[in-house]
């Protein structure tokens, strides 16, 4: 058995701690095992070639809105194949550039392959079982495919695929209304495809603040098909179409839908199956996320694990956080705690959505909230922007910033300005007060939000009405169907 000093398992965020490990140690020995395209989930299926191929979405939408501004405009082709090429060539490049790297350095033996632990600190690769003093995983996750009856006898595409596409498909099915069907929803839907998007639950982007799910919904709805409460429970072939039946759970009425291609965005699942680390003593919970410690330590002495593969916060950039932490405290004999409480996200649909630490419904603490719209700022009024707002969070004794929430032009920028404030001195909002804003630029909202503070039950009204507008909505395209 070939023995390392470490076994790395991903070539994504694991990337971090070995090029970490390659710059201060000349006789290291590591074996990296990558069963995917070299570089991880978001280099090559997924973050970085989402929002390439967002881009030229946002620039559509935009497009769009001209006339609201008295500008006649008109877009006389888009070459969605030339688009798809670009995206996926950029990345795959890269990727390549990586693998002739790692591949080139001999201190790394790169397995390509999937890896199988078969016993203590014992990993087969291929036909041959490789051993390691500290082992890294890494794992990601994979897209979680739903038992729908009949899915898996058509072709339908994951984002492990949907960047080899290269044909628009005049209507498409979106199975999952999470920020992953719902920017390659938006996406198609300014390609010029009819889409439709079922999601189970009663709002899309589940894990946003209510009020940020339903004026989501409400833009959305604009370009495509926007059906929370709809469950698919039947796929079938006909012709050359597919047929998606769907029963809306409200009603409980089945209706069917053709398209042409299906996209699942359903959730993710564990790897834990296929890499068996309980074979190594390393414990999973009971859908085989790895569990750790807040060092990011496993059950297993010197094996560690974060990103995707420990099931909590699903992002690249909470990836490259959890990764440092493991590199200092695997190799650096440090005793580092992961700090979780201010993780941020976005969605990249427009309009976006950027969000940071808790939800209203999150803290048991008495609090303050605070809300602005854009349209109350100049800038706002400059861009004749509509129903967009910033939503702030605040602990009433001590004025702590507990969480932030931004739907409309910019967010996933302007969510920073809150980032920096749960991140510095007291993690108050009195800052705000204490320092200049551009006028007018958008970044008024965020401060005029932290102004606007009140007690939780003053904004009822508000988010009862964008509640309603999105129901209202919602009701309007199911009586079509």
């Amino acid at each position: 058995m070939k023995h390392f000093d470490v076994i790395a398992f991903g070539s994504g965020s694991a990337s971090n701690i070995y090029a970490e490990l390659l710059a201060h140690n000349r006789d290291i020995n590591i074996a990296v095992i990558e069963n995917g395209p070299v570089g991880g989930i978001c280099l090559t299926r997924g973050c970085i070639p989402s929002k390439m191929i967002l881009y030229p979405a946002e620039i559509i939408h935009n497009i769009k809105r001209a006339p609201d501004f008295w500008i006649s405009s008109r877009i006389t082709s888009i070459d969605f194949e030339k688009i798809m090429s670009w995206a996926y060539d950029e990345v795959m490049r890269e990727s390549f550039q990586i693998e002739n790297a790692l591949m080139s350095d001999p201190r790394i033996t790169l397995y390509k392959t999937t890896g199988e632990f078969v016993g203590e600190y014992q990993v087969k690769v291929g036909d041959e079982i490789i051993t390691g003093d500290k082992i890294l995983l890494c794992t990601g996750s994979r897209p979680l495919i739903p038992k729908i009856p009949g899915l898996n006898e058509v072709n339908y595409y994951t984002n492990e695929n949907f960047f080899t596409l290269r044909k628009l498909p005049k209507r498409t099915a979106v199975i999952g209304g999470s920020f992953v069907g719902l920017e390659f929803g938006f996406f198609l839907s300014m390609m010029g495809s009819d889409v439709y998007v079922f999601e189970m639950l009663d709002r899309i982007a589940y894990q946003e603040e209510p009020e940020i799910s339903y004026q989501l919904e409400v833009d959305l709805d604009q370009h495509m098909k926007v059906l929370p409460l709809t469950k698919v429970v039947e796929v079938r072939k006909s012709g050359e179409n597919k047929i998606i039946v769907a029963e809306d759970l409200e009603n409980n009425i089945t209706f069917e839908v053709p398209v042409d291609e299906i996209i699942v965005a359903a959730g993710r699942k564990s790897n834990s199956d296929i890499t068996k680390p309980e074979k190594t003593g390393v414990k999973t919970d009971e859908n085989g996320w790895i569990i750790v410690n807040e060092y990011m330590e496993t059950t297993k002495q010197n094996i560690w694990s974060c990103g995707d593969a420990i099931g909590k916060h699903m992002f690249k950039h909470a990836a490259n956080y959890e990764s440092m932490i493991v590199y200092y405290n695997a190799f650096k004999g440090k005793r580092l705690k992961a700090d979780f409480h201010a993780v941020p996200h976005a969605i990249f649909t427009q309009p976006e959505v950027g969000s940071v630490g808790a939800k209203e419904s999150d803290v048991n603490d008495e609090i303050l909230l605070g809300y602005y719209l854009y349209k109350d700022t100049a800038k706002g009024l400059a861009m004749k922007d509509d129903g967009h707002f910033v939503k702030v969070i605040v602990k009433r004794d001590n004025g702590n910033v507990l969480g932030g929430h931004i739907i409309g032009p910019y967010a996933s920028s302007m969510i920073h300005e809150i980032i920096l404030l749960m991140n510095v001195g007291d993690r108050s909002f009195y800052p705000v007060y204490e320092m200049m804003h551009v006028h007018p630029a958008v970044n008024e909202v965020v401060e005029r939000a932290f102004g606007s503070l009140a007690e939780p039950d003053y904004w009822a009204d508000f988010k009862e009405s964008v509640k309603s507008s999105a129901i209202e909505k919602r009701e309007k395209i199911k009586e079509k169907l």
